[in-house]
C-alpha cells in the first residue's frame, strides 16, 4: 500500500507545472488533514518571503519563516509548521502548513514532500513563469532579466563544500554576474563583470560567461578558458569593449585552489577568525587585447577555511565619508563564521545597505565558499 509521502511525490510528479502547489494542498488535506497551505518564495533580493497565492510578505527576520529558510530545519509556532523548500543546497522557499499534525513521523513526512516539492520547482522552472513571476516585489529591469537567467543558482552543497552567491541590486543589476560548476572532483567558480551599463554590459557578461561555459566544458585549463574567452569578446569589440573577471578551480581531493586573475574584484580569505586578502596577479581584463597570455597561479585551502569573492561595489561603497571595503567591512566578515554561506552572503548585503544608509548605486557581486575539507 503506497504511504502518504509516496503518494505526495507521485501527485507533485504528475501534476501541472503551474498547479504543483495546488495539487500538494489538496494532497495534504486528504493524508495529514492540512487545510491551508502556501509556498512563502525568497525574493531576488534575500529580502522577503513572498506567497504565491495571496498574502502578505514576511520580512521581519525574527519570523518563523525566516528562521526555517535561514537555518534549513522545520519550525512550529501556534500550530502552523513552517518546511525548508531546497534542492541540494539551492534554497527556493518555504512550505507553511496550518494546522500541523501532531504526530512525529507526519511532521517528517511533510519535511520529505517539501524537499520534492523544491526539487519539481526547479524541475518545471523552464515551463512556466509563474515561480518566477511570484519571486518579484516588484519589476526587474530588461538587464537584471538577463543577467539571473545566466545563474547557475544561488546556493549549492557537496560534501567537501559550501556556496552562495548574490547580486545586488538585485531588480536592476547590470554588467555584475557569477557562474559555478562541479563534477565531484573539481569545482569551478567565475566572477564576471561586463564594462558599461544596462543591456550594453549584461549582453557583454552573456557573451564571456557562455565563452567560458564552452572552455570548460571542451576540457580546457583555466588559463586557457580566460584566453578563449578573451578571443571571444575582443572578436567582437576588438578592444573597445572588455570584461573583467576571476576564474577559481578548486580541486576537492586536496583543496588546491587554481586562480586566474583577469582584471578582478577582491579575494577574501577568514581563517581561524583572521581576515586576510588572498594575494593575486593581476591580468588584463577579457577582451582588452588581441591574443593575451593567461597565466595561472595556485594556493591550497585549509580544512574550514571560507572565502569570499567581493566585487568594487561592495569595497567602493560609501557612506558617512568612509568605504565600507576597510574595518566595517574585516569587523562584519569575522562575524559571519557561525553562518551558512546564503546567510552570510545575505546579512553582509544587509550590512552593506545601512552602512550606505539606502539601496547601493553601483552593481555588487558577494559570493561565499566553505571549504570543509576533502570526503572519503
Amino acid at each position: 500500500m503506497i504511504g502518504a509521502e509516496d503518494r505526495a511525490r507521485r501527485t507533485l510528479t504528475e501534476a501541472p507545472a503551474d498547479l504543483l502547489v495546488d495539487r500538494i494542498a489538496t494532497d495534504l488535506e486528504r493524508s495529514y488533514g492540512i487545510t491551508d497551505v502556501e509556498l512563502l518564495q525568497v525574493d531576488y533580493r534575500l529580502a522577503a518571503l513572498l506567497p504565491l497565492t495571496e498574502g502578505e510578505p514576511v520580512t521581519g527576520p525574527g519570523h518563523p519563516a525566516w528562521r526555517c529558510f535561514d537555518h534549513q530545519e522545520p519550525i512550529l509556532a501556534d500550530r502552523t509548521g513552517y518546511f525548508p523548500v531546497s534542492m541540494r543546497g539551492e534554497r527556493r522557499g518555504v512550505l507553511r502548513v496550518t494546522p500541523l499534525p501532531e504526530d512525529r513521523a507526519a511532521r517528517d513526512e511533510l519535511l520529505g514532500i517539501a524537499t520534492a516539492l523544491g526539487h519539481e520547482l526547479m524541475a518545471v522552472n523552464e515551463g512556466t513563469d509563474v515561480y518566477r513571476a511570484a519571486r518579484r516585489s516588484r519589476r526587474l529591469t530588461l538587464a537584471a532579466e538577463m543577467q539571473w537567467e545566466l545563474l547557475p543558482g544561488r546556493s549549492r552543497i557537496r560534501p567537501s563544500f559550501s556556496l552562495a552567491g548574490q547580486l545586488e541590486p538585485a531588480y536592476a543589476v547590470r554588467g555584475d554576474s557569477f557562474d559555478w560548476s562541479d563534477d565531484g572532483h573539481r569545482l569551478w567558480l567565475s566572477t564576471i563583470n561586463g564594462m558599461g551599463e544596462g543591456v550594453t554590459a549584461s549582453v557583454l557578461t552573456a557573451l564571456a560567461t557562455h565563452a567560458l561555459r564552452n572552455a570548460r566544458r571542451g576540457g580546457l585549463c583555466l588559463a586557457d578558458q580566460a584566453a578563449l574567452a578573451d578571443q571571444a569578446v575582443y572578436a567582437l569589440h576588438r578592444g573597445e569593449q572588455h570584461v573583467s573577471a576571476l576564474l577559481l578551480e578548486l580541486d576537492l581531493a586536496g583543496g588546491t585552489m587554481t586562480v586566474v586573475d583577469a582584471g578582478s574584484p577582491r579575494l577574501v580569505l577568514l581563517r581561524d577568525g583572521d581576515v586576510v586578502e588572498q594575494p593575486l596577479e593581476a591580468q588584463f581584463p577579457l577582451g582588452m587585447f588581441d591574443g593575451t597570455d593567461y597565466r595561472e597561479q595556485q594556493f591550497t585551502l585549509r580544512r574550514g577555511d571560507r572565502l569570499f569573492v567581493l566585487s568594487d561595489g561592495v569595497i567602493e561603497a560609501t557612506g558617512q565619508d568612509a568605504r565600507y571595503g576597510g574595518t566595517a567591512l574585516d569587523r562584519f566578515l569575522r562575524r559571519t563564521g557561525p553562518m551558512e554561506p546564503l546567510e552570510a552572503v545575505r546579512s553582509l548585503l544587509g550590512d552593506l545597505r545601512a552602512f550606505v544608509a539606502g539601496d547601493l548605486v553601483d552593481d555588487a557581486v558577494v559570493v561565499c565558499l566553505d571549504w570543509t575539507g576533502p570526503q572519503p
